[in-house]
């Protein structure tokens, strides 16, 4: 039976969380990779160090060989990645950063690089890398390495919406630099069930994926999948190889238990990915790129929104990129690379709301080292503004808050429309708890939205209640301190605020805040 679609809104969430989750679980990774296991009460943290040495936050080549592949599809979009012209600009990537940012290069794929790197920007580039590949493999050297798994993820994005393209897709670039079809397999399977989730926010696409290989693989597959749905990660050992790679990383998502949702108690069930990606590191060897392949399939079905904003906050890695890079080149890759109405997200100034076109502050009433207000105030002088940390619950420019260091710019995934958030307790309650770390660190942090009126006032109640106010007191004081911006709740964040802190909803005659709503008030909206 076909499955209905997502909401727009939810689609668009998960395409953004691929390769920013796989980003974060390569940055997870990283500090343990080849080092003693860790146990099942340790938990890895992003401290850098590793092979590289990396600093803290920063991914390995595992992600840098998966932005190669998104920024050479974007390039060419929306030609299809059969065309040699693609392959050729994939290729052509890979040999760039072979030359300018690989930190680190699995044997056989630097192997095949190098010796394509003489046709580097001809037409044949992708073929001369096919050949060594395919020369590799029959001169009988090892090339089930799992190097092509791990930067599989932009092509399952790339024609999301058909899974044989996909499937066809996922061989050929495999093949660039890994010609034994176990490899070609594992890529087939994976994009399968990143398309799939990002579709449908399911993980089964992985075992319908098998229906895509040859047949006479298919049992082997199964059998394969079957081994790690009743097997803990650790017990997948030489993961360096693409299948037991797969089986770690299958083993850590079907084998986490996915929390039931309780908002009081501040479990989620979009946790699953933090525990998850927690679970494919402590599975021990090339922890990297099994935490990597992990995140892409766990950022497809629970989205930008589950990433904890600490890991946010923290990844980072060639060229440049942040975890905003890297959402921008996922959600690029679904959409074929066009921009929404607002020019969203590679516009470099954001579209101020048409009811709130003027910068708006204030003071919290809880805490006078974070101030609330709206986008416009991106406009201010830096000097003017006074605050050195940001925490952004809207759509922003690339180029908005500018001043303020990538690191300390927290950019949320919060909808300000009803049933438009997939996670929306969880997505309120971490951007509240990103406004409490950053204060924990003695920085001033401004609280904005497209015009400062519901998603704000919601934030900074929540936000309140970290600090031990209920409620009621926290969303009337708010609101009272945003009065002259004319604060609209939506009704559903409102709502949330008072599940969060374990209270029931009261009527709303006891909502004072909602009282003091004029109609003219309750018209605007935030979108």
């Amino acid at each position: 039976m076909a499955l209905p679609p997502a909401p727009a809104p939810h689609r668009d969430d998960r395409a953004a969380g691929v390769l920013l989750a796989a980003a974060c679980g390569d940055a997870l990774g990283v500090p343990y990779e080849f080092r003693p296991r860790l146990t099942p009460d340790q938990t890895p943290r992003m401290v850098g160090g590793g092979l590289g040495p990396y600093a803290p936050g920063e991914y390995s080549d595992d992600t840098q060989m998966s932005v190669c592949i998104a920024r050479a599809l974007a390039e060419t979009a929306p030609a299809a990645i059969q065309e040699s012209r693609v392959l050729n600009r994939i290729a052509d990537h890979f040999l760039t950063w072979l030359r300018e940012g690989a930190t680190d290069i699995g044997i056989q794929t630097g192997t095949v690089l190098r010796a394509a790197a003489p046709e580097a920007g001809t037409p044949t580039v992708a073929a001369t890398m096919r050949t060594a590949a395919h020369s590799l493999w029959t001169s009988g050297h090892r090339s089930t390495g799992n190097g092509s798994l791990m930067r599989t993820a932009p092509v399952a994005l790339h024609e999301v919406h058909d899974a044989e393209a996909t499937a066809e897709a996922a061989r050929l670039v495999s093949d660039l630099t890994h010609a034994d079809p176990l490899a070609g397999d594992a890529c087939v399977l994976w994009c399968e069930g990143i398309r799939h989730a990002v579709l449908h926010a399911r993980f089964d696409g992985v075992r319908a994926g098998i229906d895509l290989l040859p047949a006479q693989r298919r049992p082997w597959w199964h059998a394969r999948l079957d081994e790690a749905e009743t097997r803990d990660p650790h017990t997948f050992a030489g993961n360096g190889y693409t299948v037991t790679a797969l089986q770690a990383a299958w083993s850590a998502i079907t084998r986490t238990p996915v929390p039931a949702d309780d908002p009081a108690a501040g479990v989620f069930a979009a946790d699953h990915l933090r525990l998850a990606l927690e679970a494919a590191v402590r599975a021990g060897g090339d922890t990297d790129t099994v935490a990597a392949i992990a995140g892409s399939l766990l950022g497809a079905r629970w989205g930008a929104s589950a990433v904890p904003w600490q890991w946010q906050r923290a990844v980072h890695g060639w060229p440049g990129h942040t975890a905003r890079d890297l959402i921008a080149l996922g959600l690029g890759l679904a959409r074929q690379s066009a921009a929404d109405g607002q020019g969203w997200p590679r516009a470099e100034r954001h579209p101020r709301h048409v009811e709130a076109p003027h910068p708006f502050q204030t003071v919290h009433p809880h805490d006078e080292g974070v101030v609330l207000g709206n986008l416009p105030l991106a406009d201010l002088d830096p000097a003017a503004l006074g605050v050195d940390a940001v925490v952004s619950l809207c759509r922003v420019g690339a180029a908005d808050f500018g001043h303020v260091p990538a690191r300390d710019h927290v950019q949320v995934w919060l909808i300000d429309q009803p049933g438009a958030n997939a996670h929306g307790h969880h997505t309120l309650d971490q951007a509240a708890r990103a406004v409490h770390g950053l204060r924990a660190e003695g920085r001033r942090v401004l609280v904005h939205c497209a015009a400062g009126r519901s998603r704000t006032p919601s934030v900074a109640a929540r936000y309140s209640g970290l600090l031990g106010v209920d409620p009621a007191t926290a969303l009337d004081e708010v609101c009272q301190a945003l009065a002259d911006n004319r604060p609209v709740l939506n009704p559903e964040l409102e709502g949330f605020v008072f599940d969060l802190a374990g209270h029931a909803r009261p009527a709303v005659r006891d909502r004072p805040w909602r009282i003091r709503q004029t109609p003219l008030h309750r018209r605007v909206s935030e979108e």
